[in-house]
């Protein structure tokens, strides 16, 4: 039943609808608000990517001490 999925009529038929509903007016501004919503979405993701690291605690190595041989002596 779904076996080619969206062709190009598809596509069509749905974008008349759109136009129909909304308006050929308040498309440019859904388009725009679109956009620049897009554009901090993607701002803030590269602002936490670059966050991520420099918010992570450093890792720090603990070298073994040998117990026994320094204590058992005092």
């Amino acid at each position: 039943m779904l076996r080619n999925g969206l062709e190009p009529w598809h596509l069509l038929i749905v974008a008349i609808v759109v136009i129909v509903l909304f308006g050929s007016k308040k498309l440019p501004d859904t388009a725009r608000a679109l956009g620049k919503s897009m554009r901090i979405l993607k701002s803030e993701a590269k602002a936490m990517k670059d966050e991520s690291p420099a918010a992570a605690p450093a890792q720090t190595v603990v070298e073994p001490t040998e117990v026994g041989k320094g204590a058992a002596a005092s």
